[in-house]
């Protein structure tokens, strides 16, 4: 066959004598045996590694909070004596919690989807009486007063019980997230003021999901031309690292 003569040793005159060839087999392998490591220096090697993983993963981490401090920073700290401020700053941030709710159309979702937008949160039972119409309608104005940074916030209404919600209010929703949410899961994470109830006030979440304010109950025509200015400031501070949109 193609190829035989090549690998038959009798038959290639090149081929080295037999009795090399088994000189050559019989040859043990060689096996070199090299220096292994001291166990102490490999401890001490992997420890350094360690260490040097845990930097880099905390320097991640203050890249990725380092743009919220500042804003936060520029707004609470470094501003004109004599501000006040209309809501209230919550000292001790809470994360959105991981909760499945529920669209109006019954698709299930996660809270922590709404992540990556300023959040302007209101909390009303699903039936919805006149005094939930009119939160909801300043909370709608609100949003729209902001003008072309008004893209920069959603405006997201947490509907407790299982009343549907009303047909007719449908139209004014129409730039709302509206999501059904169970009413202790929630009052887990957002709080009332004392003596207050929860659907009385307006909440804000920052693009990480932390509740950062609480604006006053009873808001009105004046009360909101205060929140404005407090979401002017906040969406200012934040523009350098906050962009439009999801």
């Amino acid at each position: 066959m193609f190829g035989s003569k090549l690998s038959d040793p009798v038959s290639n005159p090149k081929s080295p004598p037999l009795a090399e060839r088994v000189q050559w087999e019989d040859t043990p392998l060689g096996m070199t045996v090299h220096t292994l490591p001291n166990p102490n220096e490999v401890v001490l090697v992997d420890e350094k590694r360690t260490r040097a993983g845990r930097w880099k993963m905390l320097a991640v981490l203050l890249v990725c909070a380092s743009p919220v401090i500042a804003s936060y920073f520029t707004y609470y700290v470094i501003r004109p004596e004599g501000r006040r401020n209309h809501g209230e700053l919550i000292n001790l941030q809470r994360n959105l919690p991981s909760l499945e709710v529920s669209k109006l159309s019954g698709e299930k979702v996660s809270l922590t989807s709404l992540k990556g937008q300023w959040l302007l949160i209101s909390v009303a039972d699903a039936a919805c009486d006149e005094a939930c119409q009119k939160h909801l309608y300043f909370q709608r104005q609100l949003r729209e007063s902001l003008g072309k940074e008004k893209d920069r916030i959603d405006w997201v209404w947490l509907a407790t019980g299982d009343a549907p919600v009303d047909d007719k209010l449908m139209p004014a929703l129409s730039q709302a997230t509206v999501l059904r949410v169970n009413q202790q899961s929630i009052s887990e994470w957002l709080q009332p003021a004392a003596g207050r109830q929860l659907p009385e006030h307006l909440y804000v979440i920052d693009p990480m999901g932390n509740w950062m304010m609480r604006f006053p109950p009873g808001i009105d025509l004046a009360s909101a031309a205060k929140a404005k200015k407090d979401l002017d400031r906040l969406l200012r501070a934040s523009a350098f690292w906050d962009t439009p949109g999801r």
